[in-house]
C-alpha cells in the first residue's frame, strides 16, 4: 500500500528521505492525503480532508494544530519531543549569559559611540561601569518543567557551577534518570521562585501554565533577579514583568517572543523565536516525526503523540492488524471482539491503551479481516476510526 503525504511547510530533506519513494508520495499540493506534515503553518482554519489518518509536527509545540478537533475524529497528532532540545538548551545558556553580563546593552552602547579612536577609548572606559554584571557560578537557577529541554538546561547549568532547583510534579521516570543528581527538587513553584536568582520555564502553554510567571511569583524573587522564557509566549505575564523591570525587582527579561510592549524596553532581550532555529534541530525534528508517522501508517503503532496513548505492539507474522480509536467508555473491546468472533476471526494479540477520553486498540487476527467487518466495527457507537493495516 502507498501513502500520500501533504506538507504544509518546507520539511528537511533528511526527514523526507525516511519515507521510501516507492511507498510514499510527498508533496505540498496533493489530493486525498493520508497524513499531513507541518512545522509552523496554522491549521486551525484549515479544512482537513476526511482521508487524513494522522498529523505530524516537525517540532515540539502543537498550538498551531486543532488537536481537540482531530481527537474527535480519531486522528493522532504527533510531535518531536526532545529533537530540538540541544538547540533550545544552548540558547537558554546564551540567554543567561547575556542577562548576567549585560552584553546586549553594552553592545548597543558601543555601537552608539562616535568620534576618533582616542575619544572612543575614553568613552568606553567611562561608560563600562554602567554594565557591571554577575557571574553564574554560585547563583541559583530555577528550572520549571523537566522534560527533554528542561533536563538538558538543568544539567548544563549545574556543570557551569550554578545551584539548580527543578520543579515538575509530572516528571517521567525516563527524565528523572537523565537528571543530574546535583539538581535539587523544589517543593513548589513558590519555593522555587523564592530561592532562585534566575528562573527559566520549559512547559507547554495550557490553561494551567498561562501566566505562570506572574506578579505574585516575581514578587517572591530576590531583587535584581532574571526571568528567561524560551518556551511559549503567555507563560510569562508581560504586564507583570515590565513594571518589575522598571522597579528593579527584575534586572532582566530574556525571551523569544517580542511584543510591541516589551521589545524596546532597555532591560528586555527579545529574540525572534530562535529557540529551535538551527539546521541540526530542523533535521532532527523532521527525521523523528517521519519515523513516527511511518510506524503509525504501516503498523498502527503510536509514539510521541500529544493526544493518543503510547501504543506499540510487535507484529505477529501471518496475521492481519486492526487499529481502532474510540471513546474511553466501558465494553468497547468486548463489542469489537464480538464482531470479530461473529466473523469467525480469532484474536492472536491485542493491545488496548487509554488516555483521558480517548482509547486506542491494536488487534492482530488469524486470517484476513474482510472490509465489511472493519466497516461494521467503525459503526459501533463510540468508535472514532477503524483501519485495516
Amino acid at each position: 500500500m502507498s501513502f500520500r503525504i501533504l506538507t504544509l511547510n518546507n520539511i528537511s530533506i533528511k526527514g523526507l528521505d525516511r519515507l521510501p519513494r516507492d511507498r510514499y508520495e510527498v508533496a505540498s499540493e496533493i489530493g486525498h492525503p493520508q497524513a499531513i506534515l507541518v512545522r509552523s503553518a496554522d491549521m486551525h482554519a484549515m479544512e482537513i480532508p476526511d482521508t487524513v489518518l494522522a498529523v505530524a509536527r516537525a517540532g515540539a509545540g502543537t498550538n498551531n494544530i486543532p488537536v481537540e478537533r482531530l481527537s474527535r475524529r480519531g486522528v493522532p497528532v504527533f510531535n518531536a519531543p526532545g529533537a530540538n532540545a540541544n538547540a533550545v538548551k544552548e540558547l537558554v545558556i546564551a540567554g543567561l549569559l547575556l542577562a548576567a553580563r549585560n552584553i546586549c546593552q553594552a553592545w548597543n552602547f558601543v555601537r552608539g559611540l562616535d568620534g576618533d579612536d582616542r575619544s572612543l577609548e575614553e568613552a568606553v572606559e567611562a561608560g563600562k561601569k554602567r554594565f557591571v554584571g554577575m557571574e553564574l557560578p554560585g547563583r541559583t537557577l530555577g528550572v520549571v518543567g523537566l522534560g527533554a529541554i528542561g533536563v538538558e538546561v538543568a544539567n548544563a547549568s549545574h556543570l557551569l557551577g550554578m545551584k539548580v532547583l527543578g520543579y515538575d510534579p509530572q516528571i517521567t521516570v525516563q527524565r528523572a534518570w537523565q537528571l543530574s543528581s546535583g539538581v535539587e527538587q523544589a517543593l513548589s513553584l513558590d519555593d522555587l521562585f523564592t530561592r532562585s536568582d534566575m528562573v527559566t520555564v520549559h512547559v507547554p502553554l495550557v490553561d494551567g501554565t498561562r501566566g505562570l510567571v506572574n506578579a505574585h511569583r516575581i514578587g517572591l524573587m530576590k531583587r535584581g533577579s532574571v526571568i528567561v522564557n524560551f518556551a511559549r509566549h503567555g507563560i510569562v505575564d508581560d504586564s507583570a514583568v515590565l513594571p518589575a523591570l522598571d522597579a528593579g525587582q527584575l534586572a532582566a527579561y530574556v525571551c523569544d517572543f517580542p511584543t510591541l510592549a516589551n521589545k524596546d524596553h532597555p532591560k528586555v532581550i527579545a529574540l525572534p523565536h530562535l529557540g529551535a532555529s538551527t539546521g541540526e534541530a530542523e533535521e532532527n525534528c523532521a527525521m523523528m516525526v517521519a519515523d513516527t508517522l511511518r510506524d503509525f501508517l504501516e503498523n498502527g503503532n503510536v509514539r510521541h503523540s500529544v493526544n493518543f496513548p503510547e501504543s506499540m505492539l510487535p507484529r505477529v507474522p501471518g496475521t492481519s492488524r486492526l487499529a481502532i480509536a474510540n471513546s474511553n467508555v466501558p465494553n468497547m473491546v468486548g463489542q469489537i471482539s464480538t464482531r470479530l468472533a461473529e466473523a469467525g476471526l480469532n484474536i492472536a494479540d491485542l493491545l488496548n491503551k487509554s488516555r483521558g477520553e480517548l482509547a486506542y486498540t491494536l488487534l492482530d487476527t488469524d486470517g484476513a479481516v474482510p472490509q465489511p467487518v472493519v466497516d461494521g466495527i467503525g459503526r459501533i457507537d463510540g468508535v472514532l476510526s477503524a483501519r485495516l493495516i
